[in-house]
């Protein structure tokens, strides 16, 4: 992320309160409907007619993604479980080299934080992320495992959706304490501590501030068990403000084993309390001579003291007020570093502002005005920031030092928040934040812990109580660990969890790339064609390549070159890029001096014409349109939203465009507060449309690729904590409109978007998987080759027929949709068999080997059966009839992915090798046909067919061997 120091305080969120227009707010989804939607998603799962479709991981996993927590194994730290955001639960048992998934298929896969009961092997995981970002998904409550995470049991405490700390009892495995936050986007009483001691059967909720307050961070003292401690923390975010502190942030302790709770930052103790209060983080350690030491970490929101102005400097405060005639006394030199300082175009140079101000054409505020958005609100106003504090009996608190503490959380604090504290060394303490800050004498004095190879977003840290040096930390970027302390860190990513927003693919003559926007890794580009191994370590080149910074957002790629690419970072900040020629523009339009800036969402909508890949679309809150590629833009539109809201976070912003590809200038746009437009003449004028629920984010536009009347339409109430599915097709180019999707569950919808080739076939994404219609929309069929991950994106490589899946927590995911096209909405197809790839034949098929034990040669392919057949018989045929192999293979109503390991029957060699050496000339070697090692018979080059007879008739493809 970019991150530039701040920030505002308490008090102009409340002035904010009370200018925001009134807009009606959806009513929360209940935890009953989402269990109910969870049943549905595994009922569309069960007997799915496409659950044979076969997806591959394509990775990237070098960049990774967010990690919440990591439980060690006491005895064995090569042993550890990795908790992350929103790409599950993964173990290690050799030190980060491999993991293996082990929470894929439960109602949701965001994690806020795990423990184990390492004698038993009982592992709890609560769910819901607790830093409070975009894409923090909520959870539902607390699972339990008993067998490794092969298996789960949910115990509740549904609706407390983020959870801060679990804490297992090491002498009993069913006494549990739950730090719950509670809703990210409004009020609910179901946060606070919790407690079972039968294993979650049944939950005590022992520590309750109020409905806008939950538990942040818990600890036990390890030498006084009965003794708790409990981190509060006053929050809530929306669309377009996040009030990140409060009275309800505390600091709390318990002395009965969590039964009862006392407040210890009371006003005189020290700590800080009130509006200003933001997130607690705690930690305990004990010195050698037996004293126990208290460590609370503050984001603190209360103002800096006024530090005096620079003289020499000019300031937004200062032009706020000021006389025209003021500013024009002043000297040149400060107006021109006002202006360079703060990215005024360069024209706007301090002579030619002068001569607007004198003419009356400009006025000195304007020229603050032109530079405050909803960041600057966030920015500008300097709080205190992160600040720790110590204490030796949690009644009286001192801050470990002495000036303010800078670059830690600048203006993210709800996004971190958590320390870590050597067990027997209080001096040594790491706070987590951008970067890793170490302290060695108890805080008074700080350094980084930030060697190459390691993340700047940090959320965890691990130390090993016999090796203090010993770190396992996590990150924005995956897992690191450190013996030195910090100096040096490896790289333990493996998992392929990155973070996608958006995805796109080229196509290029030697093989098409994918391309993607990730949460706080940039954009990359990589083959199609990736497997995931570490054999790049050895060529010293990984096959994804970073082509750009901060958060990765949407990417468009110009057909014509398929190396002129798009990209950005957060707030529509755009580049034309092309690595091959290793050029940058820097693209976005900028409003004039005068007017007010333009409002761009977190992640910007931009498009590439269908018809005229000159011509770029970028969203604000206004369309903008250049015909040379970026170089100039015009403004099309007016305000296309509802004219936006005061507060910290950008809202009033288009949220997804769409050109029509079967007609130039047919466009659509639609905004984070529920409107959509339509453009039938090439943006001059501009028509808002209805016909669907109002006030909900506009997750996609799809104008079809066969018809210009079809488009549809997603919705998405998540930042209203309403998890309902929201997905419409037009038939008269957005005049009405009609639901589809009925059957989806209840899951918010991040995606829809038609098939290119097959006009019947749509795709959906959601916060828990993928959909596939094979009829408009009537009807919807879960995928079930996926984990429950969210996907944010999906494009189709038109020329090899791919579906790309970008997901929000396991990377990139391909699969072959070439059949699927086929028979989508016909209802003529019985039984059909895809085509398949020409294999490379290799006399090393069935040999043994050093180096791996995978020789047999494996051809995919994918048949539809219209009404399955358990007895269907494969079998593989010479071009004039002779049936080499046969043997029994099931078929589901719907699409099966088969394999075949191009194997034939021992009692056909002969006959195989008369055949293949009845065109042998007479003084050439005679060709034999031996088993391989491993005693099987290959097909040898030559053209075969490959046969499915079923219940549903017969189909053959060609099978060609080189």
């Amino acid at each position: 992320m970019n991150k530039p120091n701040r920030m505002r305080p308490f008090y102009l969120c409340f002035l904010l309160n009370l200018l925001w227009t009134c807009v009606p707010a959806q009513t929360p989804t209940p935890a009953a409907d989402r269990e109910a939607g969870y049943e549905q998603r595994m009922l569309l799962r069960e007997d799915s007619p496409v659950r044979g479709i076969a997806f591959t991981n394509i990775g990237p996993s070098i960049m990774s993604g967010r990690v919440t927590d990591i439980a060690v194994d006491p005895a064995d730290p090569t042993h550890f479980y990795v908790a992350y955001a929103s790409g599950g639960l993964w173990e290690t048992r050799d030190n980060g080299t491999t993991f293996t998934p082990r929470f894929d298929d439960e109602a949701v896969m965001t994690i806020g934080d795990i423990d184990v009961h390492w004698p038993t092997g009982t592992i709890y995981v609560g769910t819901g992320e607790v830093n409070s970002s975009r894409s923090s998904y909520a959870g539902n409550g607390v699972y339990r495992s008993k067998d490794g995470g092969e298996t789960w049991e949910h115990l509740g405490l549904d609706e407390t959706h983020h959870i801060g700390r679990l804490i297992v009892d090491g002498s009993d495995p069913n006494t549990v304490w739950v730090a719950a936050l509670g809703h990210l986007y409004g009020p609910n009483p179901e946060r606070g501590v919790y407690r079972t001691v039968d294993g979650g059967k049944t939950w005590n909720k022992a520590l309750f501030v109020n409905d806008s307050t939950g538990a942040v961070d818990l600890i036990r003292d390890p030498k006084k068990p009965n003794e708790l401690y409990a981190a509060t923390w006053q929050r809530e975010r929306k669309a377009w403000d996040f009030t990140e502190s409060g009275a309800g942030s505390g600091i709390y302790h318990s002395s009965d084993r969590g039964n009862s709770w006392k407040l210890l930052s009371t006003e005189q103790s020290g700590f800080p309390t009130g509006r200003g209060a933001g997130r607690i983080g705690l930690a305990i350690s004990y010195d050698k001579g037996g004293k126990r030491h208290l460590y609370a970490s503050i984001d603190n929101y209360f103002l800096r003291e006024a530090e005096k102005e620079d003289p020499e400097t000019l300031t937004k405060n200062q032009l706020r007020n000021m006389p025209k005639e003021d500013l024009l006394r002043l000297e040149t030199y400060l107006l021109e570093d006002f202006l360079r300082t703060n990215g005024f175009p360069e024209e706007l140079s301090a002579a030619t502002v002068r001569k607007r101000l004198e003419s009356g054409d400009i006025t000195p505020l304007q020229l603050v005005e032109y530079l405050e958005d909803a960041n600057s609100m966030l920015f500008d106003v300097p709080v205190k920031g992160f600040e720790l504090y110590h204490s030796t009996n949690g009644k009286q608190w001192e801050r470990t030092h002495s000036d303010y503490i800078d670059d830690v959380y600048y203006s993210y604090g709800y996004y971190f928040g958590q320390l870590a504290v050597h067990p027997s060394d209080p001096q040594t303490i790491y706070a987590m934040g951008v970067p890793i800050i170490k302290s060695t004498d108890g805080g008074k004095t700080w350094k980084g812990a930030n060697g190459d190879n390691v993340h700047a977003d940090h959320h965890y840290m691990w130390i090993n109580p016999a090796r203090p040096d010993h770190l396992i930390n996590g990150n924005d970027g995956g897992v690191n660990i450190s013996y030195d302390g910090g100096k040096n860190w490896i790289k333990c990513n493996m998992p392929p969890v990155g973070q996608f927003y958006n995805v796109a693919a080229d196509n290029h003559p030697n093989g098409y790339r994918v391309y993607g926007g990730l949460q706080d890794n940039g954009t990359w580009r990589g083959p199609h064609d990736y497997e995931a191994s570490t054999d790049w370590q050895q060529r010293g080149e990984y096959p994804y390549k970073m082509l750009f910074g901060g958060d990765g957002m949407q990417v468009q790629v110009d057909p014509r070159d398929n190396e002129t690419v798009y990209v950005g970072f957060q707030f529509g900040n755009y580049y034309r890029l092309n690595p091959k020629e290793d050029k940058r523009t820097y693209i976005t339009p900028k409003h004039e001096l005068g007017e007010r800036p333009y409002r761009w969402n977190w992640q910007a909508p931009i498009l590439i014409s269908p018809h005229q890949p000159d011509i770029f679309y970028m969203g604000s809150n206004h369309f903008h349109r250049s015909f040379n590629r970026g170089d100039d833009f015009e403004t099309l539109s007016a305000d296309l939203t509802g004219g936006g809201r005061r507060g910290d976070v950008a809202f009033g912003t288009l949220t997804a465009i769409d050109e029509s590809p079967v007609r130039f200038g047919l466009l659509y746009a639609g905004s984070d507060d529920g409107i959509v437009h339509r453009s039938l003449d090439g943006g001059a004028t501009w028509e808002k449309l209805g016909g669907f629920p109002e006030n909900l984010w506009v997750a996609r536009i799809q104008a079809s690729h066969h018809g210009e009347n079809v488009v549809y339409l997603a919705l998405n109430g998540y930042r209203d904590d309403n998890f309902d599915s929201y997905v419409y097709r037009s038939t008269d180019k957005g005049t009405t409109w009609e639901p589809i999707g009925t059957d989806l569950p209840v899951e918010p919808v991040n995606v829809i978007k038609e098939d290119p080739v097959n006009p019947a076939l749509v795709y959906v994404g959601t916060d828990h998987g993928l959909y596939i219609s094979q009829d408009t929309g009537a009807t919807f069929a879960a995928i079930t080759d996926l984990p429950a991950v969210a996907v944010h994106d999906l494009v189709v490589q038109e020329q090899e027929k791919d579906l790309i899946v970008g997901t929000h927590g396991r990377s990139l995911y391909r699969a072959d949709v070439e059949l699927l096209q086929v028979v989508a909405g016909a209802t003529d197809s019985a039984l059909v068999i895809s085509s398949v790839p020409t294999q490379r034949y290799s006399g090393r098929y069935g040999s043994s080997s050093w180096f791996t034990d995978k020789t047999e040669p494996e051809v995919v392919f994918q048949v539809y059966s219209k009404g399955g057949d358990a007895g269907a018989k494969l079998s593989v045929e010479t071009n004039d009839g002779m049936v080499l192999t046969t043997k029994e293979v099931l078929l589901t109503p719907g699409i099966n992915t088969l394999t075949y390991d191009l194997a034939f029957d021992a009692s056909k060699a002969d006959e195989v090798a008369k055949l293949l050496n009845q065109d042998r000339k007479q003084d050439s070697k005679p060709v034999r046909v031996q088993a391989a090692d491993n005693g099987t018979f290959y097909l040898r080059p030559g053209k075969y067919h490959l046969i499915v007879q079923s219940n549903d008739g017969r189909a053959s493809t060609d099978l060609e061997v080189k």
